[in-house]
């Protein structure tokens, strides 16, 4: 007779082999983004108010999902701000964070920028809560990432990074999720800071991007591998040196400072969407199914880690 942990492993296995084809619900993707961008005043750093209510939902939806959710607080000029962080997985095991940012720059909705990423960690978060992992997953929402923050000491990734490398923390590697949301299929949609990039990548705005500097380390190399085997989405890699505008405009630059090996995940920002930091940035601007597919593509390629 077969004992009680064969049958404990073989559910087990089996939940983790299903969930391996979960698929990210635009429903619940939908209601995240509304809570998020929806709010009386926008989510910057002035408005501290906004931005805890925000947190607070972010953590509200982390602990239907994890045991593990804890605020990192810091402190910009007397006032207190705070990464929220929901981590599965082996507690001890080397770690990958995947980030995303959820303040706005100035006195925009910010749905693109950055509610897409942001609703995609807690979409992954529900998709994680079920599988067996070998490595630690830190799903981070950061704030401060937006100007007059961005490359300071004052970024919430900033923060967050510093941590992991002062304490030692094993890190595998890092996923930026910056601005996964607005697609096109016109014509000459997508722009370039390089020309002749438009004969490699085409001239329409329907891919997603990993975004890589050009000495990319192990993770780099291998979390590109996954996200292309799993991709759910049309998915382009591009590398190149830190220079070129756009490369590094994001929390994963901090990472890379600290020596971590980080990729960006995006629909190009301000190469694409014509909204970028304006007031035009909207949910109904959003393609919801294709966030849906880049968060499916991650989950995947992360579960391909494992």
């Amino acid at each position: 007779m077969l004992n009680y942990h064969f049958f404990v492993y073989l559910i087990l296995s089996l939940i983790s082999f299903a969930n391996s084809f979960a698929m990210s619900d635009t429903t619940r993707i939908k209601r995240d983004l509304e809570r998020i961008v929806n709010t009386e005043k926008p989510r910057n750093f002035i408005n501290v108010e906004v931005m805890n209510e925000v947190a607070d939902y972010i953590k509200l939806e982390f602990d239907k999902s994890s045991s593990q959710v804890w605020e990192q607080q810091f402190e910009v000029d007397s006032v207190i701000y705070k990464n929220i962080i929901c981590s599965f997985g082996p507690v001890d095991a080397e770690r990958i964070i995947v980030g995303a940012h959820y303040d706005v720059a100035g006195e925009q909705p910010g749905a693109d920028d950055n509610g897409s990423g942001v609703a995609g960690l807690l979409e992954l978060s529900r998709l994680l809560k079920m599988d067996e992992l070998k490595y630690r997953i830190d799903l981070v929402a950061y704030a401060l990432e937006e100007p007059p923050f961005f490359g300071t000491r004052q970024m919430g990734s900033y923060v967050h990074a510093k941590y992991l490398h002062d304490n030692k923390i094993p890190v595998k590697g890092m996923i930026c999720l910056e601005m996964i949301g607005f697609f096109s299929d016109k014509e000459n949609s997508q722009q370039y800071p390089i020309f002749f990039l438009k004969w490699l990548y085409g001239k329409y705005g329907d891919f997603i991007t990993v975004v890589q500097k050009v000495f990319i380390g192990d993770f780099a190399q291998e979390i590109t591998r996954q996200l292309k085997r799993n991709a759910k989405i049309k998915t382009e890699l591009f590398r190149g040196p830190r220079f070129l505008p756009g490369v590094d405009f994001s929390d994963h630059l901090n990472y890379w400072d600290f020596g971590y090996s980080a990729v960006m995940i995006t629909d190009t920002a301000f190469y694409r969407n014509p909204n970028y930091h304006l007031t035009s940035d909207t949910i109904d601007t959003l393609d919801i199914p294709k966030i849906a597919q880049v968060i499916d593509t991650v989950h995947g390629a992360l579960l391909g880690m494992n």
